[in-house]
């Protein structure tokens, strides 16, 4: 069952995963399971698990940037939900898409990419202008 209209990633979310799947073998699968459970029950059935949230201040109120602090990875036993994994991704409501930006482990880096998202931003407004 297909669950949103599209679901791009970018080049440089296909690296970070490339590179955490040589650590994290499930995350292929758990990154589908997420998207299929987690991003659906939070933007089609509005159901809120308090993991998901919106970054703020990045200039493009069109474009909904997300955080997902809550993403279960079986490959860290014991974790469940709280893995340390994290997603950065849009979602475009108007035409039902998900665009993954960033995928990163919190134990190798404490923030997500901000001049990646600004980049990815300032793409969003050419394509809008162009």
């Amino acid at each position: 069952m297909k669950r949103f209209n599209k679901v791009a990633r970018l080049p440089e979310f296909e690296k970070d995963l490339k590179q955490l799947l040589k650590r994290f073998k499930t995350l292929e699968e758990d990154l589908k399971i997420f998207i299929e459970k987690g991003l659906y029950a939070y933007h089609k059935l509005k159901i809120d698990n308090k993991g998901l949230f919106r970054i703020e201040g990045l200039g493009l109120e069109e474009v909904k940037i997300y955080k997902a602090k809550k993403f279960a990875c079986r490959s860290l036993k014991g974790k469940g939900v709280q893995s340390g994994i994290r997603l950065i991704y849009a979602y475009f409501e108007d035409v039902d898409k998900i665009e993954l930006i960033e995928i990163y482990y919190k134990g190798d880096k404490e923030n997500e990419n901000r001049d990646r998202i600004k980049k990815y931003l300032d793409g969003c407004i050419s394509a809008k202008n162009g």
